[in-house]
């Protein structure tokens, strides 16, 4: 038996005797089948090929980069934060070999794994077991997890303060539990806000865009992105990180303000010259 991985999204599933017909993370709008058919690994065979392995860079004080080279599954990039002696792990990662919790042990180990949502999922069971921690996962997305666990905490509500300098917020949006992580003590104590694709930043990083889904490029309503904005609003950040390792650098709260405006302009019909 094995917990079979979807190569397209990187999700890993409850232990079967044979990988499932298909990926519900995948066959679902938000996401998509590869074209060339349904492929599954294993972690056993990730490691064993060697072909992966997992890169992790400071990025600022307290808080670390952690990527797969070559790119796996979305591709998405995880965040350890380091604040007063508790770690977190900001969404997840596939792989998990030696080299990577020996370097996450070095940082002082982890204390929670918290996600944004379904798509970076990827083996957080795995993580949880190895590093013996809880999942915090909001209620809203629960019917996303496709490897149940006991470690697995489902929190509901707007918000939820991890500690007092870390605190969760439901945005919703790309998923009805769509979260962000608000790191009050980063960037210089200016604030920093990591927020998956939940918000997400753009090539030209004065702007973010707010999608239902990123790949097959269905909008959100006009409304849902204001609700974003004025949320996110009322919180204290100067700087974001995203999941594709892209970083505004200062007056991230504004980028998310403009940005909001200019979405729901192009929605209206304002913003186009004819």
């Amino acid at each position: 038996m094995n917990h079979f991985i979807c190569e397209t999204c990187g999700i890993q599933y409850e232990l079967t005797d044979a990988p499932p017909e298909s990926c519900i993370i995948c066959t679902e709008e938000r996401q998509y089948v590869n074209p060339n058919g349904q492929v599954w690994t294993t972690m056993e065979q990730m490691i064993e090929k060697g072909r992966y392995q997992n890169e992790c860079l400071l990025e600022e004080e307290g808080l670390y980069s952690i990527t797969t080279t070559p790119s796996f599954g979305i591709g998405q990039t995880a965040y350890l934060i380091q604040n007063k002696g508790f770690n977190l792990l900001w969404d997840c990662l596939t792989l998990l070999d030696e080299y990577t919790i020996k370097k996450v042990k070095e940082l002082g180990g982890l204390h929670a794994i918290a996600l944004s949502h379904p798509h970076y999922y990827s083996s957080q069971v795995e993580w949880a077991e190895v590093f013996d921690i809880p999942i915090y996962i909001h209620k809203d997305d629960e019917k996303w997890v496709t490897r149940p666990s006991e470690r697995i905490i489902f929190w509901s509500g707007e918000t939820l303060e991890l500690t007092k300098e870390l605190v969760l917020h439901r945005l919703g949006g790309h998923f009805e539990g769509g979260a962000v992580l608000e790191w009050k003590e980063g960037c210089g104590q200016k604030g920093v806000l990591l927020t998956g694709d939940i918000i997400q930043i753009v090539p030209d990083n004065r702007w973010v865009s707010f999608m239902y889904s990123y790949p097959n490029l269905i909008p959100l309503p006009a409304a849902k992105v204001q609700e974003i904005a004025d949320t996110v609003k009322g919180l204290n950040f100067d700087r974001m990180y995203n999941a594709f390792h892209r970083v505004i650098k200062k007056d991230a709260n504004g980028a998310v303000q403009r940005s909001a405006q200019r979405y729901i302009a192009a929605l209206n019909g304002t913003l186009f010259h004819t």
